[in-house]
């Protein structure tokens, strides 16, 4: 059985708020770094406040750019890994750099051409 680690978002330090009740959003995925499972081209679909568990894929914020990685536990922390070999895995912490969970993919003007990730 997996087990599932919530992601909590931070404040905003602009505005001290935080993002935990923000809806889902939609992005285009770009690069190779995802391949074979992800192309160029897709659309994911984002969870803000989803629950991640080892093995997600998942949105990441890091040295302020924002990355589309595989979610691995690694000893006590945890690895941002792509699927495609040709890039490099990046080791975390904790979850803070997270920012949200892939729920879906989905081919442009085919519907029936989807994925869910989440149930």
């Amino acid at each position: 059985m997996k087990k599932i680690i919530p992601i909590n978002p931070a404040a905003d330090a602009d505005t001290g708020s935080s993002c935990d009740e923000a809806e889902a959003f939609a992005l285009m995925v770009l690069g190779d770094s995802m391949e074979p499972e992800f192309l160029e081209g897709e659309i994911i679909i984002i969870e803000p406040s989803g629950y991640a568990t080892d093995g997600s894929y998942v949105l990441a914020q890091l040295n302020g750019e924002w990355i589309f990685r595989q979610l691995l536990r690694q000893g006590d922390g945890w690895r941002l890994a792509p699927l495609n070999p040709r890039y490099e895995a990046t080791d975390i912490a904790d979850l803070a750099p997270v920012k949200g969970v892939i729920i879906q993919k989905s081919k442009p003007g085919r519907r029936r051409a989807s994925k869910r990730y989440v149930e």
